[in-house]
């Protein structure tokens, strides 16, 4: 062992060594929700899909695990420590490994294979492609952005953009080759994107001049792939003024010639990077188009239609966001189960007194990792069903099934996005408590995860914007109908409970208790919200937590009907599925109880909110 000056530098080494854990995918559990929660065959028999099976898939999988595992993961640490760098000449270098992780992440095909063949896709569901975003996500969340924000722009492309432009740029964004951004937010114009100012002039050959300035733009600029295709929200002469005078370009870092080569570089630059408290190693670019002769643009479809054709690409963005919740959730939990398997500390009821044992032994520690696993395959069930139902919506022979189904993923989308990124921050900062004084040591590398995940619920719409969708835009959805075919479907998950062993009774008592009153704070706020808008906004928030807690109980619910169903019949690994019923049971009674209190501060209104004037709200601190 090399020289130590200290006893404590030795303890802190061996922090280090032995707790900046690697990343494993978890295949089991993931195995559970594709054999048990989603029908993967079932997806599997409609016809983008009739080329694989489920065992092809979960071979995909497998193997696209082991390569995050080896080569992505690895890299999570040493770009947080070195950062992306921004350099002078308006380059920027990204952490040592990022380069060649990225390319062989291209030469194995891994960002193709959710889209089409006739792009050089892999062909492969929605669903499988949400399982991949999770292994890369948990692996290194800051190097995923930059195959995750392709896949947003490609996604945009493939739904509006003409046919010469698909195929000028979806083959070489798809191969991963080009990578891909979506330029939104400006310095006056961040959630409310119609305050936006940057200009698109048409020029006499068809193009558009583009000039403005952009924030927050992430991998805007960066030395990975050889050209980045800049998807630009702006305005053309005479826009109406809000969002509905936003029109939306194609801007390419570099030019393409017509035999697909590349040009001259466009009047594209990154001026500076943010300094953040997280993801560090992804650039977050503050971009200038136009400081020159203005940059050359491709308009997608019609003028003024730009934020109609984001909305049609926002729910894959924000199921994206909600997993990037799930999946650092679940890197801090793995990390945290492995400290409290080897450190020791204090004595554990039931010890031989003057023992040290290990903190996993501790009830409160017990609790604050069930916590945490139980949290996760909640998530992970809602997510993945959510993914199974766009591939639905999407594919289905059925137009009544295919309408039936994109009305739930509109409901989910938030519920998703909002509640897996709040319980991201929540977890991630639980696994530091696990750790104690040592997960405030960056050495351990858990509070890494903290940092990165504090990020997700701002981005792709704060999640107090997700709560005012949910309430504004969702509740309403078919007079209320849609709402009402998600609740009654939870009602049939506690009638199946009903016939359940005694297990499980506990569950169905919770389950229902918590879908009645949800259902009370529901109708409270179609009545109350429509009389006066300001009650359903100020109760947003806390709905969406309820409707989230319901809505994962009852994945949890199920999980324990399959779980008990195998233990009875004696198939499958009797613990592991044991271990299933039990977090469901937690989940239940320990969890799910929360509903009700969060009735009252959905039904208080909002007078209190605005009794006191802004004023006396800083009181004397101004």
């Amino acid at each position: 062992m090399r020289g130590f000056s200290s006893a404590w530098e030795i303890y802190r080494w061996w922090v280090y060594r032995l707790h900046v854990a690697d990343y494993r995918t978890p295949l089991t559990d993931i195995s559970f929700v594709l054999d048990h929660l989603v029908d993967l065959d079932r997806i599997c028999e409609l016809e983008p899909y009739v080329h694989l099976d489920s065992e092809t898939i979960k071979a995909v999988l497998e193997e696209n695990g082991r390569f995050v595992s080896d080569v992505i993961a690895p890299l999570n640490r040493i770009g947080d420590v070195q950062g992306s760098q921004w350099q002078p000449d308006g380059t920027v270098k990204t952490p040592d490994g990022f380069i060649s992780a990225y390319r062989a992440y291209i030469d194995g095909g891994w960002g193709a294979v959710p889209f089409e063949p006739a792009y050089g896709g892999g062909g492969f569901p929605w669903l499988v492609g949400t399982v991949m975003q999770e292994f890369i996500s948990s692996a290194n969340m800051a190097f995923s952005m930059c195959p995750l924000l392709t896949q947003g722009a490609i996604d945009m492309l493939r739904h509006h953009s003409d046919e010469a432009q698909k195929e000028i740029f979806l083959p070489k964004m798809v191969s991963g080759e080009w990578t891909g951004t979506m330029n939104l937010t400006e310095p006056e114009a961040g959630s409310d994107v119609g305050a936006l100012r940057t200009k698109a002039v048409p020029a006499e050959d068809g193009t558009w001049r583009i000039s403005g300035t952009k924030i927050f733009i992430s991998f805007g600029e960066h030395d990975m792939a050889d050209n980045i295709i800049h998807l630009v929200l702006a305005r053309t002469p005479g826009a109406p003024v809000g969002t509905k005078g936003i029109s939306c370009f194609i801007v390419p870092k570099f030019l393409v010639n017509d035999d697909g080569s590349l040009g001259d570089r466009n009047d594209v630059k990154c001026v500076s990077i943010e300094h953040k408290m997280g993801i560090k190693a992804s650039p977050t670019c503050v971009m200038s188009f136009g400081e020159n002769d203005g940059a050359i643009g491709y308009l997608i479809g019609e003028e003024n239609r730009g934020m109609r054709y984001m909305f049609t690409m926002m729910n894959n963005a924000r199921l994206s966001v909600g997993l990037e919740g799930l999946a650092l959730a679940e890197r801090a939990y793995q990390d945290a189960v492995g400290y409290a398997q080897e450190r020791r500390q204090g004595t554990a009821p039931g010890s031989a007194a003057g023992t040290s044992s290990l903190i996993i032994d501790h009830p409160d520690v017990r609790r604050m990792l069930l916590t945490m696993k139980a949290s996760i395959e909640a998530m992970r069930s809602l997510i993945y069903v959510t993914a199974e139902r766009m591939d639905i919506a999407i594919s289905h022979p059925d137009e009544s099934v295919r309408e039936s189904n994109q009305e739930q993923v509109d409901l989910l989308i938030p519920i998703c996005k909002a509640w897996s990124t709040d319980l991201g921050v929540e977890l991630t900062s639980l696994a530091i408590q696990v750790y104690g004084g040592m997960g405030y040591v960056e050495e351990t590398g858990v509070a890494q995860h903290f940092r990165d995940a504090r990020i997700t619920p701002i981005y792709e719409g704060t999640n107090g914007i997700q709560a005012m969708d949910l309430v504004g835009r969702k509740l309403p959805q078919r007079g209320g109908g849609v709402v009402n075919d998600f609740l009654a479907s939870v009602r049939a998950i506690g009638d199946e409970l009903a016939d359940a062993g005694e297990h499980l009774q506990s569950i169905r008592v919770n389950l229902a208790e918590a879908v009645e009153v949800l259902t009370e704070t529901t109708t409270w706020l179609m009545e109350n919200g429509i009389a006066d808008v300001r009650h359903a906004l100020a109760g947003a928030t806390p709905y969406l937590r309820m409707f989230s807690l319901v809505a994962g109980g009852s994945l949890m619910a199920k999980q324990a009907l399959v779980a008990q169903a195998s233990l009875d019949v004696g198939s499958g690994d009797a613990e592991f599925m044991a271990a299933k019923v039990v977090t469901a049971r937690f989940f239940a009674e320990q969890l799910l109880p929360a509903v009700k209190g969060l009735q009252s501060p959905v039904t208080a209104g909002f007078d209190d909110l605005f009794a006191i004037d802004s004023g006396q709200l800083a009181g004397s601190r101004l």
